[in-house]
């Protein structure tokens, strides 16, 4: 379960995978899932290209992938 923490500490998003999901907990407590259908790379993906992840201004991105997910 990697965290990621911006630059300016402000905000942290815990993102996690889990039957056929991708879970995304933001800082707020926020949770949010996503079903792996509506990103078929994520679905396809190894475990290390899902780990490769960056916090941006509208969500995250999976940098090997080039996927956005928008929060």
């Amino acid at each position: 379960m990697p965290l990621f923490n911006t630059r300016k500490g402000e905000k942290k998003v815990k993102v996690t995978f889990a039957n056929g999901l991708l879970f995304v907990e933001t800082d707020g407590g926020k949770p949010q899932a996503f079903p792996l259908e509506w990103f078929p790379q994520l679905l396809n993906a190894t475990d290390e290209e899902r780990e490769d992840w960056s916090q941006t201004e509208k969500g995250i991105r999976f940098n090997k992938l080039g996927v956005d997910v928008t929060l």
